[in-house]
């Protein structure tokens, strides 16, 4: 099959292509700078220099009107499904942002792909559309009121999810993934987070007892593969390791593998995090400071409640079968560090 992926320069984007290309597919892949051209070269697909931006969707955006149209959308003529990776991931930030940089263009790009006649658009969204304040119910699935959102990059990728499905296409089936914490290889954000544990930033909430839920970078790939063959339109459908497990448990060895020791962290309880995490995080952004305040609302929702994801309609509809086991992620971080 023919495919084209935006999203791979980046971490979990390269993972995606190494395992469509073992696969037998051919992959090209928006890059919007000789650097992630090289990037996606080395993951073994074909670069197409182009940015998302260029595209004038229904919403507008995008190239002003008036202005030459850009080369790079042609190659979808001959590509028979879309893998949509490609996204701003902050915890931090107005609505206003995410609007411009990941759902106008994913909404464009949706337009592009059903012009050319693309037969599957594969759309990377995540678990945040479903992080709320509350705390019920603890696991959830894909028929679970999703809330409002606690963060503007999960409340964007539900109205992108939305705005989707409503859009008619025929010919072109929706497939949505909805991964959580994706882990792996290559993960900047864990070195970032062991390089802060090292300097004293982190803490337990409630000592790290609550629960969690992850996805491996490899079985998300192999989720993607899937979905070019399966699913229904316009399924929405959880990707996890389907073993979910206490935040300590969790973090506690994957940061040890970059040589971060939080088994001693400082913890604490959710009475006091909550209501101190609500006011900072008004206050800064009342500030209009840039960067998140040391404890926020986000930080709580996952460090201090119970949450894990159902992922029996991905086994059903999609034969998802996660295959790398946290043992097994644990050794190739391990093997990366080494």
């Amino acid at each position: 099959m023919d495919i084209f992926l935006t999203g791979g320069s980046g971490f979990a984007g390269q993972h995606m292509i190494t395992r469509l290309v073992a696969d037998g597919h051919t992959v090209r892949a928006l890059a919007r700078s000789p650097e992630a051209a090289r990037k996606v070269e080395q993951a073994g697909a074909a670069p197409v220099l182009g940015d998302l931006t260029d595209l004038r969707g229904p919403e507008g955006g995008g190239t002003p009107t008036g202005a030459p149209a850009p080369a790079w959308p042609a190659v979808l003529d001959r590509c028979e499904a879309v893998v949509h990776s490609a996204a701003r991931m902050e915890f931090w930030g107005p609505d206003a942002g995410f609007e411009r940089d990941n759902h106008r263009p994913t909404v464009a790009l949706f337009a592009a792909a059903a012009a050319a006649g693309v037969k599957r658009f594969v759309l990377i969204s995540a678990a945040a559309v479903s992080t709320d304040r509350r705390s019920e119910p603890a696991v959830v699935d894909e028929a679970t009121p999703t809330g409002r959102p606690l963060i503007a990059y999960g409340r964007v990728k539900l109205a992108t999810e939305r705005a989707l499905a409503d859009t008619a296409t025929p010919g072109m089936a929706l497939i949505t993934l909805r991964p959580p914490f994706i882990w792996g290889k290559g993960m900047t954000t864990l070195r970032e987070t062991a390089e802060a544990a090292a300097g004293g930033g982190f803490a337990w909430i409630d000592d790290g007892r609550h629960v969690m839920d992850f996805v491996h970078v490899g079985n998300l790939a192999a989720a993607v593969a899937a979905a070019l063959s399966r699913g229904r339109d316009r399924g929405v459908y959880y990707v996890t390791d389907g073993a979910p497990m206490r935040i300590r448990d969790f973090f506690t060895p994957v940061l040890a593998t970059m040589g971060a020791d939080v088994s001693g962290a400082r913890s604490f309880p959710l009475a006091v995090a909550a209501p101190l995490a609500w006011v900072l995080d008004r206050v800064w952004r009342l500030l209009r400071r840039p960067t998140p305040p040391p404890l926020y609302d986000w930080l709580v929702a996952i460090m201090g409640r119970d949450r894990s994801y159902d992922i029996s309609r991905a086994r059903a509809e999609l034969a998802y079968r996660p295959s790398v086991s946290f043992s097994e992620g644990l050794e190739g971080l391990q093997a990366s560090v080494r």
